[in-house]
């Protein structure tokens, strides 16, 4: 109880910067593919994840109308997934040191995704997000949303991903 005799809310407990240092270098410099996708972690936390895509040139699907190319959307997604799985175990197992916390993401792997096109990717910038819906002992599984740079929802997805 406080002085006012109201009760004390503990804050959430959050990622020692040892862990979120180590996750920003495995997510964004040595999964090569994230590098190319130019995938920027914005911010991390154990209920949800969110990041960047900056639009360049290599990343454009239709050359008239300046579109970022639906396979980066769909591989924006996935590694969102698995990033949201990664933040996720990462709390489940806060016990541990983080550096053997982030030797547990040897493990992950996509089993399944599903991507929803809603309206084309236009824009300057994109903002990707990650939640996971139900972590087990086995199977993760994730909801994600792609949006743009004015908030617009523009694709959703759904991933499943193996832990163990």
């Amino acid at each position: 109880m406080t002085a006012d005799s109201s009760p004390r809310i503990e804050p959430p407990a959050g990622f020692e910067p040892e862990f979120i240092a180590g996750l920003k270098t495995l997510f964004e410099e040595k999964i090569s593919f994230n590098r190319v996708l130019g995938l920027k972690i914005t911010s991390l936390k154990p209920e949800q994840v969110t990041a960047r895509i900056t639009m360049s040139e290599h990343l454009i699907g239709h050359y008239a109308h300046n579109r970022i190319h639906g396979g980066v959307i769909s591989a924006g997604l996935d590694a969102m997934g698995g990033l949201a799985v990664m933040a996720a175990i990462g709390a489940r197992h806060m016990d541990e040191s983080p550096l053997q916390r982030l030797q547990r993401f040897s493990k992950l792997g996509t089993i399944d995704l599903r991507v929803d096109y809603l309206r084309p990717g236009i824009g300057e910038y994109f903002e990707l997000r990650a939640e996971v819906m139900r972590l087990g002992s086995r199977v993760a599984s994730t909801r994600m949303e792609f949006l743009g740079a004015d908030g617009k929802l523009l694709s959703t997805g759904a991933g499943a991903y193996i832990v163990s």
